[in-house]
Order: C-alpha cells, then sequence, then structure tokens
C-alpha cells in the first residue's frame, strides 16, 4: 500500500468502522487469483468474521469430467447482494461524509471489495486514495488511476475527481451485482460490451430491467425490489457528477429493501469454501439477451 498521509489515515479510520479494511499485501495478490490465501499472504484476505474473498467474477470453470464437484459453483443469491451492495455504500459514505476533509477512494470496483464467510462485505486497498472534497464543483485535479470500466467520465477526461467519481464506481459495482457481468468485455456482441452503455437505457424500463437481471438469480426476487435497486444504479451512473446522488441518499435508500430480505447472518447462512464465496454468475458468462 502507499505510504501517503491519507492512506494512513484510513488504516486508523478502518480500526473504528467495520466496513473499511487495510489491505497489507500488494494489490496483485487480489487481482491475479482467485482462491485461498498462501503462506506468503498471510493477511491479504484478513476480515473479521473468517477468511474472505473477493467481489469479482473469475473466468467460469472448465466443463467436463475434471471440472467435478467444483465445476459448479453456486452463485450469489439476491438477499447476499443487497447485503454486499449496503456494505459497500456504508464504506463509502463513511469516507466521504464522516471523515474532514473527505477521503475519495478512486478506485471502488470489485476486486476491491473482500468477502468474508458470512458474505459480508469490506472496501480495501486505498492505495490510490485521495483527500478531496464531497462536492461535484469542489473538486481535485489529479493524475487518472483506476480501473477501465469504473471511471467516472469527467475524471477520466478531465482528471477532475470528487467523491462522485466513487459514486459513479459504486454504479457499476451495483450493476455488476444486478447482471452478474463485467464491466467490459469484448467478447460479447457489439452494444453490450461496455456494461454502463448496454444497462443504463434498460434500468428504467421494467420489461427489459427483468430480462438483464443476471439469470443465475432465476428470478428469485422481488420485482418491486428490482426496480428500486435499478433506479438507485442509474441515478450512481449518471454522466454529469452533479445529478449522481451522496452515498448518505445511496445508504437511505437501500435500507428498507434489505430489511424486507430474509436475514443473512451466519446462522442462516453456512460458510463454503473461498472458491464458492467469490462466484458470481456461470450463466452470466454467456446470456447476450
Amino acid at each position: 500500500m502507499t505510504d501517503t498521509p491519507e492512506c494512513r489515515n484510513v488504516a486508523l479510520l478502518g480500526r473504528f468502522h467495520p466496513w473499511i479494511r487495510r489491505r497489507t499485501a500488494p494489490a496483485c495478490v487480489m487481482r491475479g487469483c482467485v482462491g485461498r490465501r498462501g503462506p506468503a499472504e498471510p493477511d491479504a484476505l484478513a476480515a473479521p468474521g473468517g477468511p474472505a474473498g473477493v467481489l469479482r467474477r473469475p473466468e467460469p470453470p472448465a466443463a467436463g469430467p475434471a471440472a467435478g464437484a467444483e465445476g459448479q459453483r453456486p452463485a450469489l443469491d439476491w438477499q447476499t447482494r443487497l447485503g454486499i451492495a449496503l456494505d459497500c455504500a456504508r464504506a463509502l459514505e463513511f469516507l466521504h461524509e464522516h471523515t474532514s476533509p473527505a477521503v475519495i477512494h478512486r478506485d471502488f470496483n470489485c476486486s476491491n471489495v473482500l468477502l468474508d464467510h458470512n458474505y459480508r462485505a469490506r472496501v480495501s486497498d486505498f492505495g490510490t486514495a485521495k483527500v478531496g472534497s464531497n462536492k461535484a464543483n469542489g473538486q481535485v485535479v489529479t493524475r487518472v488511476l483506476g480501473t477501465t470500466g469504473y471511471l467516472a467520465p469527467e475524471y477520466a477526461s478531465t482528471g477532475k475527481l470528487t467523491t462522485k467519481s466513487d459514486v459513479y464506481s459504486y454504479g457499476v459495482v451495483l450493476l455488476e451485482l444486478l447482471t452478474g457481468r463485467v464491466p467490459v468485455d469484448t467478447q460479447r456482441p457489439p452494444g453490450q460490451h461496455v456494461l454502463v452503455s448496454w444497462a443504463l437505457p434498460r434500468l428504467t424500463n421494467r420489461e427489459r430491467l427483468v430480462q438483464m437481471v443476471d439469470p443465475a438469480l432465476k428470478g428469485q426476487f422481488a420485482v418491486k425490489d428490482l426496480i428500486q435497486v435499478a433506479a438507485i444504479a442509474a441515478m450512481c451512473i449518471q454522466t454529469k457528477a452533479e445529478y449522481r446522488p451522496l452515498m448518505t441518499d445511496v445508504v437511505q435508500s437501500l435500507i428498507p429493501i434489505v430489511k424486507k430480505s430474509p436475514s443473512m447472518s451466519c446462522s442462516s447462512t453456512p460458510a463454503r469454501p473461498l472458491q464458492h464465496v467469490v462466484y458470481m454468475s456461470p450463466a452470466a458468462a454467456t446470456n447476450t439477451s
């Protein structure tokens, strides 16, 4: 992790806030593999509640006899995805609204969301974090860093960074939770390469919205809740930063939706091997609707 005052402050804040976690191993440990941590990375996946995984969708497991039982990995259910979305929103809310000055994560994406065996999410990897403003017109101009597919348009084109840049990235992660797709996938048909461009016109059309949901969910969600979550995602990925909500607003919008869902406590959700926890959806990899 980069040793900057911002990162040291975030590491300290992480002691007091359960949804923020300092990653002590290089970022490539998390981005380069999906599996149990090795002896060389004792703290790479550390999180309260047990061993953790990363919220990212790796390549689908190989088919055939060799895959065996491990070839069929259960996807995250609707309630678990909602809980992850709320945990992440609370972490960003804390950085943006409850620190002074505000801390901008700057590279919020699925590979920086750690999951423990209770499916609780914690935001990690503050190596590019920046102290900034929580107002769209109070931006910081800085070198563009981050992950392709998650960068807010104004940040990618001009280097102008605000907390609303994180809000955009959060919206992309929310789309991933809804669809099971990755932000950029050139293997898909034309018009479907970029998740935001493909999803945005569908988020406000009820029929098309239901069709874009991760098929691995098998329809196990309330359409009313889906519409509400889609509306949040649509607001977060607005092209103009000033039209995006504050993370406080996102949290307050998600809380009543999550409260209606069954409990995701350890007693109701058995711990699974790490490779089961982090896998998103085999079906979404081939769905082109």
